[in-house]
């Protein structure tokens, strides 16, 4: 069967998508918490953590690469890239759970601890990643098939966003009761338990079929060329640069948001509104009562406290939570449309007007009151509806430019290619995640404290103008990727061809 029209069964595609869900323990977590956990919860500054961000991203521009090298250059007998997978599963479960601890030492220690765990954290996801990733370019040569993967993945990478952006905060509190640094550990370490074993069914499960011209010598400078004279790499390197900043500054910006910004009362009335007040003795059903167990019950007041005007302490745990929960489904379902509506309009023009919505209404949020919290979960909505048929869009269509680099030199490098883009999603992280910390100390933003008129305006424009700002530069990025519909038909055809040739010979 020719490697363009392979087709993958539903085994190997869900246990390769089970690697996705792994990583979003970890990549969720940093877009939504870690800034939040560095400054609340660790009591590092938070200029102080946009400078770690920004250097750690800096290391990655070396490791990434060398990384997409040696993935290259890897022979075993199952492959290139699923050895890299099986092996790095452990350690990234390991430090994951590590990276969420809280050292107990001094203030510089703790800051140090946090760089270097964050580093060693960065270097295993590259590690993990970057072959992970580019094992999706050499499953099949199929681009409709690449998309079903792409989608199989992102279904995976969405439950899991399901999991830690509904379940982070409330476990959190439920099993640190009322230790948050103890909290944060336990779940993670629960988190990380799951990272390795979902990475290793993903290794086993995948299959490596498509490979390098034999007769392709090993050049690290020509691996080099390919990749920056290849115009639709540079053009995905922007466009999931901006990309992963937005999320980034948005995901850290809207956990300050509901924390400081949303009116207390007004969600609190939103909460009680959808059932999940506090447990009473006539309200206390089977289900309400396991909601109660993973701490999306509202805390009754203290003894001695009136019930009247009480903010429950995991107000904002719960609020938060359940707007990400009720967008993951929405996302997911936008996930489930990607495949289709790629195949009827073509990748290119999803993913610009995909992007195109979402920032859109990324921008619109600034303008909904504090109190508005009908207006705001609408929104909120809206936004995921947007964005979710774009998400496994970004990994075909890098897939696609693997294949356009060997199209035209006859060369192919997937781990290089996927490499670049990997230390591209890891820089918009880093810059993302740079500048939010950046903004908040320029606003004068202070940890565990009521905000001033100054700051809880800040607060409110990085979660909505500033995080706009990289969607739409994304959308400016995509006008330059050149691979159409067509062209990409016509790509996989004459590389099928060419691949033929040199498996014969």
């Amino acid at each position: 069967m020719s490697d363009s029209s392979q087709k993958l069964s539903f085994r190997e595609k869900a246990g390769y998508s089970l690697g996705d869900a792994a990583t979003n323990f970890f990549f969720q977590a940093m877009i939504m918490y870690q800034q939040a956990f560095y400054t609340d919860v660790m009591g590092v500054a938070a200029s102080t953590i946009g400078w770690v961000f920004l250097l750690v991203r800096l290391f990655d521009g070396i490791v990434d690469p060398v990384v997409g090298i040696l993935a290259d250059r890897t022979n075993t007998r199952i492959g290139k890239f699923r050895p890299w997978v099986l092996w790095t599963a452990v350690p990234f479960g390991l430090i994951l759970w590590a990276a969420y601890t809280v050292p107990g030492l001094g203030s510089t220690a703790t800051v140090v601890y946090a760089a270097i765990s964050y580093t060693l954290l960065m270097v295993v996801y590259s590690a993990n990643n970057t072959p992970y990733s580019a094992l999706s370019g050499v499953m099949t040569g199929d681009v409709s098939e690449r998309t079903s993967i792409a989608q199989y993945r992102f279904v995976a990478a969405m439950v899991a966003t399901f999991a830690v952006q509904g379940f982070t905060l409330p476990l959190v509190a439920k099993l640190g009761a009322g230790n948050k640094a103890l909290g944060f550990s336990m779940t993670f370490a629960i988190f990380g338990g799951l990272a390795v074993m979902f990475y290793i069914i993903a290794g086993v499960c995948a299959k490596e079929r498509i490979r390098p011209d034999p007769q392709q010598k090993s050049s690290i400078k020509e691996d080099f060329k390919a990749v920056f004279r290849c115009k639709p790499w540079v053009a995905m390197f922007a466009i999931t640069l901006f990309v992963f900043t937005t999320l980034a500054l948005r995901g850290g910006g809207m956990y300050n948001y509901f924390t400081y910004y949303v009116d207390k009362p007004a969600l609190l009335e939103w909460v009680n509104g959808i059932g999940l007040g506090s447990l009473g003795a006539a309200d206390g059903g089977w289900f309400k009562t396991m909601l109660g167990y993973f701490g999306f019950i509202m805390n009754t007041p203290p003894e001695g406290v009136a019930a009247a005007g009480y903010i429950p302490s995991n107000l904002t745990d719960v609020g938060l939570s359940v707007f990400n929960m009720a967008g993951n489904v929405v996302t997911i379902l936008g996930v489930l449309c990607s495949k289709a509506l790629a195949e009827r309009f073509g990748k290119k023009t999803v993913f610009v007007t995909g992007l195109a919505m979402t920032t859109l209404i990324t921008a619109a949020i600034y303008f909904v009151p504090a109190s508005s919290i009908g207006t705001l979960f609408v929104l909120s909505l809206l936004w995921p509806a947007a964005y979710g048929p774009t998400i496994p869009l970004l990994w075909a269509m890098i897939a696609d430019v693997a294949d356009y680099s060997e199209w035209q030199t006859g060369r192919r490098a997937t781990g290089f290619v996927y490499a670049g883009i990997v230390f591209a999603l890891k820089a918009g992280l880093g810059l993302g995640g740079a500048v939010g910390g950046w903004l908040l100390a320029s606003y004068h933003y202070v940890p565990n404290a009521v905000q001033t008129a100054e700051a809880s305006q800040g607060i409110r424009v990085i979660a909505t103008l500033w995080s706009a700002l990289p969607f739409g530069l994304g959308v400016l990025a995509l006008a330059f990727y050149p691979i159409t519909k067509r062209l990409n038909i016509q790509i996989q055809d004459e590389l099928a061809a060419r691949r033929a040739k040199f498996q014969q010979s």
